[in-house]
């Protein structure tokens, strides 16, 4: 592809050897629309089904800038990347699934004799030990994973000046918070970084299903009433469902169902009967 419609051709070197080689058959139409939006600086939402690769297309832009970056001297400003999830499940899920992609791209940037930055990725939960808690107060990292609860801790506490450096927030299942009540516990909360910030982070939503979109995205930048252009660029590539129906029976015959158990040939065994 050319640098004009290479959708990977904004991303570092190493980011895209990494990505090559993890996906030879090349980024999701959700990935490559989403990528020139995010990286134009707009609030997006990107609408797509499950296993359309969303996480990575909120994140990938986010950990190519990190790695090639320095790494900020004010702790207070070290933590660039925040990620909302509604289930503390899939908050530990993100963290793992992020590994892949650092390691690889950290392996593709050695094998080219490229330097790059070392990205850190906590996760604060509630079920986070209050030492670890601790310890992310004073050296944030350079992801933090969390939940709408334990933002509203740490926005409330001494622990918000590790927030102060935030450029991205990304909130995935968007649609299971907007127009909740924890939704609006997360909106004052984004409001509340948004106070403590010098200048305003992009706001990246994901969502497998969300209807009315227009709603959701007013959501997400916190405009409301999803008035018309006031909301988030919304992504969302038309999606031609596949699959893949086939019937299995544990029986050679539905029309009877106790007949014998079919042979390697496929015809059914018979079973030996006593004469008298």
């Amino acid at each position: 592809m050319s640098g004009a419609t290479d959708p990977l051709a904004p991303f570092g070197t190493a980011t895209r050897t990494w990505f090559g080689r993890a996906f030879p058959h090349g980024p999701t139409a959700a990935q490559t629309e989403a990528w020139r939006t995010i990286a134009s600086g707009r609030d997006t939402l990107v609408v797509a089904p499950t296993g359309s690769g969303k996480t990575l297309s909120a994140f990938l832009w986010s950990l190519d800038r990190l790695t090639h970056a320095p790494v900020p001297t004010d702790r207070t400003r070290r933590c660039r990347v925040l990620y909302v999830s509604p289930l503390k499940a899939l908050a530990v899920d993100v963290e793992r699934n992020l590994r892949q992609p650092l390691a690889g791209i950290a392996a593709a940037a050695e094998r080219g004799g490229e330097a790059l930055s070392p990205v850190t990725v906590g996760v604060r939960t509630g079920d986070t030990p209050a030492q670890e808690r601790r310890r992310m107060a004073t050296h944030p990292p350079d992801v933090l994973i969390t939940t709408p609860e334990s933002l509203f801790l740490v926005l409330t506490s001494r622990a918000r000046e590790g927030l102060a450096g935030v450029e991205t927030v990304i909130v995935d299942e968007v649609h299971a918070l907007a127009g909740t009540k924890r939704g609006a516990h997360l909106a004052l909360s984004l409001e509340r970084l948004a106070a403590l910030l010098d200048r305003p982070a992009q706001r990246i939503g994901l969502s497998a299903t969300v209807r009315p979109r227009e709603t959701v995205a007013s959501y997400l930048t916190g405009t409301g009433g999803g008035t018309p252009g006031a909301g988030a660029v919304i992504v969302a590539p038309p999606d031609t469902p596949r699959m893949d129906l086939r019937v299995e029976a544990s029986v050679p015959d539905l029309d009877e169902p106790g007949s014998p158990p079919a042979t390697a040939e496929g015809l059914p065994r018979t079973r030996a009967r006593a004469t008298p």
